[in-house]
């Protein structure tokens, strides 16, 4: 039997939660679609500003789903507004205001999920790296979680070595460095490391992801 055809009630049920920026709900779109080919029914979690950006620029029929696939929206505790509903958020204001107003709403997902009829009970969450708060949910509901990596192999190694640069006093750079200069360290092992410190994004992410 072709998987898309099984029964509602005997296929696994997978929530997939990107984090609300294009270069993480796309790869998030396109695994979702995946494991329904595979006999999964999915439900695909947007923020409500991306959500109302879909329904503007593509209509009603761009967020209807269909067999085995719906979409659902959760707040990000951003207060919305009509000037910036069809722009970009601000992504680190967006990754802390998540952490901090989304788990409550993404637990009344997984429970009217699980409460209601029509769809099998959540089986697993998939959701991106950067949406640290779905981890200890689906702890809390006993359900397998799986992240997924969105960005490059490359970009993961970088991140990887966060805490060891900020163990190192290497990045927050200071104000002295900021500009173009050349961060040089020599390690316990005589190896040395240079990075050119204008590379300001990356002092932004670790601002927002240490604890």
């Amino acid at each position: 039997m072709d998987p898309i055809l099984a029964s509602e009630g005997q296929k696994p049920h997978a929530i997939c939660i990107p984090f609300p920026a294009q270069g993480h709900v796309n790869p998030m779109l396109q695994l979702a679609k995946l494991l329904r080919t595979r006999g999964f029914h999915i439900t695909f979690v947007n923020n409500e500003h991306n959500h109302i950006r879909l329904l503007r620029s593509r209509g009603p029929a761009s967020v209807a789903g269909g067999p085995s696939f719906r979409f659902e929206t959760i707040p990000d505790g951003l207060p919305p507004t009509d000037a910036d509903a069809d722009t970009t958020q601000d992504t680190p204001s967006l990754a802390v205001s998540m952490e901090q107003h989304s788990v409550g709403p993404f637990k009344e997902l997984i429970t009217r999920l699980n409460n209601t009829g029509d769809v099998p009970s959540v089986s697993c969450v998939v959701s991106d790296a950067a949406t640290f708060f779905t981890i200890d949910v689906a702890h809390q509901f006993g359900i397998p979680h799986v992240l997924l990596w969105t960005a490059s192999a490359c970009g993961l190694l970088a991140y990887a070595q966060f805490q060891k640069l900020l163990d190192l006093g290497i990045i927050p750079f200071k104000e002295s460095n900021k500009c173009g200069e050349v961060v040089r360290h020599e390690y316990d092992d005589g190896l040395v490391g240079e990075c050119v410190s204008s590379v300001m994004d990356m002092t932004m992410v670790v601002d927002v992801v240490k604890p």
